[in-house]
């Protein structure tokens, strides 16, 4: 373990997040001395963020927790473009109404994770359409233009694998890395900033940043990479076989994220607890040594720090008492997404792929003839078989041991 002097960079490495820096000596030595502002870029490409992006967000978290200025950069901009990197092709414009309701909407989760104000260490929230849609393109040209490489450019590893895949990359994309550049550039130049971090996919874009800061201004800034979080299986963090576990309400009820968490793989608690909560240490390490099904309390531990985090408190206790009331006591519980019937009913099939149970009704002709669905505690296999409840009446719908629904006239 590295001898680190500030608080920023011991917590950053205990905790597992660091994973390349350009500089590490001399950013411990800035963050020991002076408050370091600190930005992580989002592109408002939906409605909320998912649980692929924790990591970043927690990022910014822990800047706060030991001193030093978060700042979060909505790519209202660059959104525009879309980032190529790793991508197999283009994403779909957006228009300028659309872009503004994301940021609106994605700006309700870091208020859970970040204190903003105008304090010198609180947050604040900055869009990078402020700067990059009043740049003139002569004069982008000659100013910044001139400092980026194309035989550099297109040895970066995102660009490398599109072209080597002999996929399509627009000129519009391949202008993406130089904005991005220039964010960091005119973030320095605005708020001092001093550091920015990213995903490990990020890492010649925040190079190029740190380059083009030092050739037009002179100053020394640094960059952090987070390690390519997956999960034990393989898996990408956030995706589930039912689609994005998304960060909003609005998105994905509390219950379902809770569950997430709770169902996670035994190997990943650990260091899940250790990057997305705020338990000690210490505490952490006695959770690790939890044996056989004493991990599941450990899950449990897990679901509820991340779901206070991202939800609230409220939201937190309710999943809990909803998975113990269905999962020990054969209850409905009172936070289990709800489906209502109607008048004339609906297939089990329909029903299973409507609440997201399955991707599909193909799908769900299978796990009913695997035997997996159960209305109550009565096993179902027909897929045309209608599902009628009379007025005041309620039942459970259940595919296998964790996905549970509540059904009403």
């Amino acid at each position: 373990m590295s001898d680190y002097r500030s608080d920023l960079m011991r917590v950053l490495e205990t905790r597992g997040y660091i994973h390349q820096t350009t500089d590490a000596e001399g950013l411990d030595a800035l963050a020991a001395k002076e408050i370091v502002p600190g930005y992580i870029g989002f592109d408002p490409t939906a409605p909320s963020l998912h649980v692929g992006s924790m990591v970043q967000i927690m990022l910014l978290r822990r800047m706060q927790q030991t001193g030093h200025k978060p700042i979060v950069l909505m790519g209202g901009g660059t959104g525009k473009i879309g980032d190529p990197s790793f991508k197999d092709e283009a994403r779909s414009l957006m228009d300028d109404t659309r872009i503004a309701a994301n940021v609106a909407s994605i700006r309700t989760v870091f208020e859970r994770f970040l204190t903003f104000g105008d304090g010198p260490t609180d947050a604040v929230m900055v869009d990078n359409a402020e700067w990059l849609d009043r740049l003139e393109y002569i004069p982008f040209l000659r100013e910044v233009g001139q400092h980026f490489s194309v035989n550099r450019m297109l040895s970066f590893d995102s660009v490398k694998l599109r072209l080597d895949r002999e996929q399509s990359l627009s000129f519009l994309e391949f202008n993406y890395m130089i904005l991005q550049a220039y964010d960091f550039r005119e973030l320095s130049d605005r708020l001092g900033c001093r550091l920015q971090m990213g995903g490990s996919d990020q890492w010649g874009n925040i190079v190029n940043g740190i380059e083009l800061t030092r050739r037009m201004d002179g100053r020394e800034v640094y960059g952090v990479t987070t390690p390519l979080l997956t999960t034990a299986d393989g898996g990408k963090m956030g995706k589930t076989a039912n689609g994005a576990v998304w960060l909003n309400e609005d998105q994905l009820g509390s219950y379902d994220f809770w569950q997430y968490w709770r169902n996670v793989d035994d190997r990943d608690v650990a260091r899940f607890l250790r990057l997305f909560t705020d338990l000690p240490l210490d505490e952490i390490a006695r959770l690790e040594r939890l044996q056989g099904s004493e991990i599941n309390d450990a899950k449990i531990v897990l679901a509820n720090e991340v779901t206070k985090l991202v939800r609230g408190e409220e939201a937190a206790r309710l999943a809990e008492a909803t998975a113990r009331d269905t999962f020990a006591g054969g209850g409905l519980g009172e936070d289990l997404p709800i489906l209502s019937l109607g008048k004339e009913g609906i297939r089990v099939a329909a029903a299973l792929t409507e609440l997201g149970f399955t991707a599909s009704n193909k799908e769900a002709k299978r796990k009913l003839a695997e035997g997996a669905v159960r209305l109550d505690d009565r096993v179902l296999s027909d897929p045309a078989e209608i599902l009628l409840l009379e007025a005041g009446e309620e039942a459970r719908l259940s595919l296998g041991r964790k996905k549970h629904a509540v059904l009403r006239p």
